[in-house]
Formats: structure tokens, C-alpha cells, sequence
């Protein structure tokens, strides 16, 4: 009986748990009108008198200039080509956007979050789903970390952006973990942006097919491992900047709105099945390979296909073992099943 049970289990996707595993803990449908459920979600502002970091053209509102509101099931958040003065440093900006936050309303440590959404498009948009630490137990930004579970960019409005950064590894010092992938129109096209995390690993997929995983490297080192604490939900477009302004702000695109169908939040479900499923998911080590890579767990006796970032089935009869990648071209390359990708590496 143990061991049917056990076979039973491993016929699961096991990168990807289904809903049987995980239960729904925090969810806003925006099945509503008016403004944004404020006992989930607050108006951040006050990084307007840093430009966020990212010396951004835009000035974030509070709720009363309705830059974010909800309306037939979606939220809306809306940027505007219009003037506005922040108090707080005294600067007008001629952008005004939203930006708003699940923090001390919906604060998680581990769980699947999963956000349904439409895009803003134009040069100089950029929007994004992401997670920032509630409390900051490591300190100021990156050591307490930052996951990205979605990123965009106006003049590359195609490709979607998954990245994480700590003290070790950010974009600052030219360390940066994260992958891209190209989609179908996100500005025509509803997609659905989701993390993973588990007190080991953090995994991002776009519409069930997984984007970028990265698995804890090291015990106690919160330089590359910050993911032990509770992080919060960030919904915004952000307009130019370092990044998002690369190329220029076509004012002739305003206003640009991104539409949210929902917001989920999951936590797994304590039982043992759930810990047999996690514990067997499919892996590939290293992430980042010269001569080979080993892959364990996942399903018993299953063969995988491996594809290149490209699209390009490389091999249709991959298995668990050691496989030989010495001969790939350098690149991003999955391990897929039924269309689906459920692990991958990179050949250096």
C-alpha cells in the first residue's frame, strides 16, 4: 500500500503544485467598484523623495488622484502625462502613476502568489509584480532582498522579466539572478504572473510554464539567502528611469493602464503527501553548467525534453542522471514535460 501511494504521488508535476496541495490564504478579485480594498492594499508614496531609487519621472499619488481604483472586476492602475507636486520634496513631475502595497495587511513568509493581469504599453512604461521584505531584518535594500515576479519594459514590451537580488546578487554590481522570456502581446493579452517560494528554493513561471528558479545556496547567509522572513505585494507602473526610460518616454502613449484580474496568495498545506511532492520536485544542478548537469527527482521513469530558450528541441528522451551538456551552445536551456516547463539551467 506504501509503495502504490508513493508511485500515486509521483505522478504529480512536482515543480508545480497543484491546487489539491496548496490552500488559498489571501485573495482580492476586485469584485467591487470604487477605490482599492484598504484593508489589503495602501497608496505608497514617500519614495517619491528619492525618485524610488531609480530616479523615476514619475510622482506616486495617494488614493484621492485616482491613479489606481477598481471598476468592472479589475483593478486599474493608470499613468497619466499630467503635472504634480509632492509635498514631501516639493517636486512637480509632469507623470503621475500608482504604486500600491500589501505591507502590515498581507505579509507572507513562503507561499504561491499568482497575480492575472494586462499590461501597460509605450516607451517609457514600466510595470511590475514584485515582493519587497516587510520588515527588513537585514537591513536597507538589497540585503534584505527583492522578488520579482514580473517586470516590463515599454521599448522591449514582449519580454517579461523575472529576477531576484540580494546583498550577493543584484543588478548593481553585475551579479544579477533572473531570466527572460518572450510572450504573446502583454499589453493585448491576459497572462498570469506566479512565484513559488519555499524555505529553499524561489520559482517564477508565466502562465504555468516556469521562467527562473533558484535554489538556496548556503545555510545562515542572508547575502544570498534573505528569503527566510516575511515579504509583501507591490503592484505599480513605474514611468522611465534608469531602466524603464532607457530609451526615452513617448508622451503620445498616455494615459497607459495595467489591469488586475486578481491577486492570489496560496500556503501549502501541511500533510504528507504535500512533503513527499516537494521533496521528490525535480532539480538540476548546477544551475549554471560548463560540462554537465545532474538531474534528480521528479516523476519515476519519466523522459523530459530538453529545449533551448529559443525554442529548439534539443533532446525528446531526457532522463534523471548526469547529462552532458559540454557540446550545447552557450545559453538557457529547459527541461519540459507535456509542454510545460518544469526545470532549467544555463550552459556557460
Amino acid at each position: 500500500m506504501k509503495r502504490f501511494l508513493l508511485l500515486a504521488i509521483s505522478c504529480f508535476i512536482l515543480s508545480s503544485l497543484h491546487a489539491e496541495e496548496w490552500g488559498l490564504v489571501w485573495s482580492d478579485e476586485f469584485d467591487y467598484s470604487g477605490e482599492p480594498d484598504n484593508s489589503k492594499w495602501s497608496f505608497d508614496t514617500q519614495g517619491n523623495d528619492w525618485d524610488w531609487g531609480n530616479n523615476e519621472a514619475q510622482n506616486y499619488t495617494p488614493k484621492e488622484n485616482r491613479n489606481a481604483w477598481v471598476e468592472n472586476g479589475n483593478l486599474v492602475i493608470e499613468a497619466r502625462k499630467e503635472s504634480w507636486r509632492w509635498w514631501g520634496d516639493g517636486e512637480t513631475k509632469q507623470y503621475t502613476s500608482a504604486r500600491i502595497i500589501s505591507k502590515n495587511k498581507g505579509d507572507w513568509t513562503y507561499g504561491k502568489f499568482e497575480v492575472r493581469a494586462l499590461l501597460p504599453k509605450g516607451r517609457g512604461m514600466w510595470p511590475a509584480i514584485w515582493m519587497l521584505p516587510t520588515d527588513e531584518v537585514y537591513g536597507g535594500w538589497p540585503k534584505s532582498g527583492e522578488l520579482d515576479i514580473m517586470e516590463n519594459v515599454g521599448f522591449d514590451p514582449l519580454k517579461i522579466h523575472c529576477n531576484i537580488h540580494t546583498e550577493a546578487y543584484h543588478h548593481s554590481i553585475n551579479t544579477n539572478k533572473g531570466n527572460t522570456v518572450t510572450t504573446s502581446n502583454p499589453a493585448e493579452n491576459w497572462h498570469i504572473y506566479s512565484l513559488e517560494w519555499f524555505e529553499d528554493n524561489v520559482t517564477f513561471y508565466l502562465d504555468g510554464n516556469m521562467v527562473f528558479s533558484f535554489d538556496k545556496e548556503q545555510d545562515n547567509n542572508s547575502a544570498v539567502w534573505p528569503f527566510d522572513q516575511r515579504f509583501h505585494l507591490l503592484l505599480n507602473i513605474a514611468v522611465g528611469g534608469g531602466w524603464g526610460g532607457e530609451q526615452g518616454i513617448d508622451d503620445s502613449v498616455f494615459p497607459q493602464r495595467m489591469l488586475v484580474d486578481y491577486v492570489r496568495v496560496y500556503e501549502q498545506q501541511n500533510s504528507t503527501e504535500t512533503e513527499l511532492i516537494r521533496a521528490n520536485r525535480l532539480k538540476v544542478t548546477p544551475s549554471f553548467a560548463t560540462e554537465s548537469v545532474n538531474i534528480c527527482g521528479g516523476e519515476e521513469g519519466v523522459e523530459y525534453q530538453l529545449v533551448s530558450i529559443q525554442g529548439v528541441t534539443v533532446s525528446s528522451n531526457v532522463s534523471a542522471g548526469t547529462l552532458d551538456v559540454s557540446s550545447l551552445p552557450k545559453g538557457i536551456y529547459y527541461l519540459c514535460k507535456d509542454g510545460k516547463r518544469v526545470a532549467s539551467f544555463l550552459k556557460k
